[in-house]
């Protein structure tokens, strides 16, 4: 899944992320900066999610243009 940072407290970990296909707002989970390159998120930013089993986004990474679908950046082949 992919969406868009809607607010992140670097104290506490505790954060939103907003899903760009149903516009679902997702708590992040506990885990969700492990093993990322992320060590801050600002509001705004773009990422990448996976959805835990108790529905908290995890897993977070960045896609690049071509990974988020954006007009004007189609895979080269």
């Amino acid at each position: 899944m992919q969406g868009v940072i809607k607010a992140y407290d670097p104290t506490t970990g505790d954060g939103l992320v907003m899903c760009d296909t149903d516009l679902n707002d997702y708590e992040l989970a506990a885990d969700a900066l492990q093993g990322s390159i992320f060590r801050m998120l600002r509001q705004g930013q773009r990422v990448l999610f996976v959805l835990d089993d108790a529905g908290r986004a995890t897993q977070l990474s960045m896609g690049s243009e071509v990974d988020m679908g954006t007009p004007g950046h189609e895979p080269l082949n």
